[in-house]
């Protein structure tokens, strides 16, 4: 399973693009968030994917930095469709608030035939706390991450040799989520700034977490690969050198900070 990250930073970056990424195993293809806008097809094609490919998506929670990449989506899947380019079918797994709030934009935004497509192939399918579905041959459970802000979900997804990769949204990880988290082969976790820089982003004050934050919960969870990501940019030309620096103090891991386009194996 490969792991490509479409953009690596959080709701105001102008230097990356907004967090967002997917996974691709044996030719499919789990696209999580959509990042702030149509940029979401630059990253796309700059990564190689082609979005007609893109059959599952999730989408954590409502913020414009991650839910309006995927009105872009919607947008083009129904529109090819519509026109007979468009194969198969695509799910689009969020809790009840964001699906309803998709499905109120397509509604509003979109011509009466091409919203047509949507709950005939096109699936908005709303996922409750715990529940389980089989994503691309995989066990996927989400999860309410219980946000202090939105309302967010994160996922579990199993692994081979019964390992687990655990994405906790944007928000710093919450005890409940525990079961999830601890013991993963792969931890998805924020990390807003360095800890050293935490007067200059403020990140408590915006709910966030800093490196040191990530990589001591990694390390009291006993996680195996830590990626860190919905970072600032204001370091972004030297983030990897200084944030591994940072992290690896309290993390005994492997650490990564990807790139922006960057692919993974997991």
């Amino acid at each position: 399973m490969n792991l490509t990250m479409l953009g690596t930073g959080n709701a105001l970056v102008t230097e990356c693009y907004n967090t967002c990424f997917v996974l691709e195993e044996n030719g499919k293809y789990f696209m999580v968030d959509g990042g702030g806008g149509n940029a979401i097809l630059q990253q796309l094609k700059c990564a190689g994917l082609n979005w007609m490919d893109i059959k599952e998506i999730f989408v954590t929670h409502k913020h414009i930095d991650h839910l309006m990449g995927i009105i872009w989506m919607v947008r083009l899947i129904c529109q090819f469709m519509k026109s007979g380019k468009y194969e198969g079918e695509a799910h689009i797994y969020a809790h009840d608030e964001v699906i309803a709030l998709i499905r109120d934009m397509a509604g509003k935004l979109l011509s009466e035939k091409e919203a047509s497509f949507l709950d005939h192939r096109f699936h908005l399918v709303t996922v409750s706390d715990g529940e389980e579905r089989k994503i691309n041959g995989r066990k996927v459970i989400f999860f309410d991450i219980n946000s202090s802000k939105a309302k967010q979900f994160g996922f579990c997804m199993e692994l081979d040799d019964g390992k687990k990769l655990t994405c906790c949204g944007d928000e710093p990880y919450n005890s409940g989520a525990e079961k999830y988290a601890r013991h993963s082969k792969w931890l998805l976790h924020e990390a807003f700034c360095l800890f050293s820089q935490a007067d200059i982003f403020k990140p408590y004050e915006k709910h966030h977490s800093t490196v040191k934050d990530a990589c001591e919960l990694a390390e009291n969870l006993d996680v195996e690969n830590l990626l860190l990501y919905h970072t600032e940019d204001q370091n972004i030309h030297n983030r990897k050198e200084l944030y591994m620096n940072e992290g690896e103090k309290y993390y005994s891991g492997n650490l990564f900070i990807p790139d922006d386009l960057e692919t993974l194996k997991l």
